[in-house]
């Protein structure tokens, strides 16, 4: 499957089918090992590139199985990893209040520490 969702008809409507968390998994096994395979890496190489063992890189790629942690070292070593922060965007406002407050929140200057040495 190309995408994360296939499109049937019915009844004149396009229906999105959800894949399974099984499929989700098995398909990111399939784009890991596409993309490794891109960069002309084996297993071995990719896996002490992203600083993971070579059992857990394959079964990345065979299951789609992985900690957060090795997933992101994953995706840094198969240099795909600006995508990462895109995975949970903030949510859209559903009022002129909450985008106000969002916006707010954006500009709001971050506090900073202080480093411990005074002049």
């Amino acid at each position: 499957m190309a995408n994360n969702i296939d499109i049937h008809k019915k009844f004149g409507h396009i229906w999105p089918m959800i894949l399974t968390l099984h499929d989700q998994m098995t398909d990111l096994g399939k784009r890991i090992k596409v993309r490794r395979l891109a960069l002309d890496l084996t297993q071995q190489a990719a896996a002490a590139k992203a600083g993971v063992a070579h059992r857990t890189w394959r079964r990345m790629e065979a299951e789609g199985a992985a900690s957060i942690e090795d997933l992101v070292r994953a995706a840094i070593a198969l240099r795909c990893d600006e995508g990462i922060a895109a995975l949970f965007p903030e949510m859209a406002a559903n009022s002129m209040d909450e985008l106000l407050a969002q916006q707010r929140k954006a500009t709001k200057p971050q506090r900073q520490r202080a480093t411990g040495t005074r002049p």
